[in-house]
């Protein structure tokens, strides 16, 4: 059996995810706080070796696509774009409106909206992710959020 290239991704992602795995066990717990500081970062270092794992079996068990695939450079190029400006918006517009617009503006070069009813799937879908992830973030995990230097929200 060869290994695509998703299959030698996905192994990185695995050997990365458990090296830093490694690293939260070392942490040490402060007996104030009920949950230490590696618990957040082992949940989401599991499910991303998880996944990798993942990738990798099916990297090996399923035949190789025939070609050399789709690669779309330009939409990868898009992606970090929008994240970048996403990142950089955040200090001036805030948590909430910055995320509302990333997710919008991701959603949309991701797969272009059709007519009105794939727009309001698009709004609707920004606006319950944002919502989501504020009160998430703010209500469960008591994290605070940055609020923009330009809005104030």
């Amino acid at each position: 059996m060869k290994l695509t290239r998703d299959g030698w991704t996905g192994l990185a992602c695995l050997v990365a995810s458990l090296v830093l795995f490694g690293f939260t066990i070392g942490l040490r717990d402060n007996p104030l706080v009920p949950i230490g500081p590696g618990f957040y970062p082992r949940i989401v270092l599991g499910i991303s070796a998880f996944l990798a794992g993942w990738v990798l079996v099916q990297s090996l068990l399923l035949p190789a696509p025939a070609g050399k695939g789709g690669e779309n450079y330009r939409l990868v190029a898009g992606v970090f774009a929008i994240f970048f400006a996403y990142v950089g918006a955040m200090p001036f517009l805030g948590f909430r409106i910055a995320t509302l617009l990333f997710m919008a503006a991701l959603q949309s070069t991701l797969e272009p909206p059709r007519g009105t009813k794939g727009w309001v799937i698009v709004a609707v879908t920004a606006i319950l992710t944002t919502v989501i992830c504020y009160y998430l973030f703010e209500g469960y995990l008591l994290v605070l959020l940055p609020r923009g230097r330009w809005t104030d929200f």
